[in-house]
């Protein structure tokens, strides 16, 4: 049987490493910042602590069987609740997943905390953290090529919908991820559309340009640069 110190200690330690991915996440201004990946991972801890030790003084009397493990058992699918609500949808797009997965591992640094496992717990909190801020840069350079771009349309009023895109495009890979209609400021009879494209690569982009510009109505493409 741990001491108060200790578990208050394990506790502590659990909010300075869950701290350090928050820091990590809430600097990029997603919904799961840093007070969220505390609070998880010294909730972790504390069922950690509650299911190793907090069955003690039952455990050993008589007719009395428990499984302590089952309090800490818990906490992984439990963590799903605050890790959806930080996953975003933005039209076709899915944003926050990997810090929906940064919880999902804050939530195990707590348990090996509360656990005693201080080694595995500053380990998993290095390499997360290098993966979560080291890969990134390397991620956007070699991932990169197939990228986000736009395109502006000045198309006949009312001629182009978002459905009438989708089918110029076809079923393929490339989303549409923003659609912008608004009337032409130097025709009344025109509007100016606005296009954002998602998985585009340099290769296909000229050909996705000219389905949009044989398009009926469509008067003017204006790729980006």
């Amino acid at each position: 049987m741990i001491g108060n110190f200790e578990r208050l200690s394990r506790l502590l330690m659990a909010a300075l490493l869950g701290s350090v991915m928050g820091f990590e996440r809430g600097r990029l201004s997603w919904a799961a910042g840093l007070r969220t990946h505390m609070l998880v991972c010294v909730g972790a801890a504390l069922s950690m602590l509650v299911s190793a030790y907090g069955f003690a003084d039952v455990l050993g009397q008589k007719s009395v069987v428990l499984d302590p493990s089952r309090v800490a058992a818990q906490v992984v699918p439990g963590i799903g609740f605050p890790g959806a609500g930080s996953i975003l949808l933005h039209g076709d797009v899915v944003r926050g997943l990997t810090t929906a997965a940064s919880l999902w591992s804050v939530a195990g640094i707590g348990l090996a905390v509360g656990g005693g496992m201080y080694t595995a717990a500053i380990g998993a909190t290095v390499i997360i953290l290098i993966i979560l801020a080291g890969i990134k840069p390397l991620e956007r350079r070699f991932i990169s090529v197939r990228q986000q771009r736009t395109i502006q349309l000045l198309v006949e009023h009312g001629s182009v919908s978002l459905d009438s895109v989708h089918r110029a495009l076809g079923t393929g890979s490339v989303r549409v991820t923003q659609f912008i209609v608004q009337q032409s400021e130097d025709d009344a009879d025109l509007d100016d559309v606005q296009l954002a494209l998602s998985r585009v690569s340099a290769r296909e982009f000229p050909a996705i340009c000219a389905r949009l510009e044989a398009m009926s109505g469509v008067r003017e493409c204006r790729r980006e640069k």
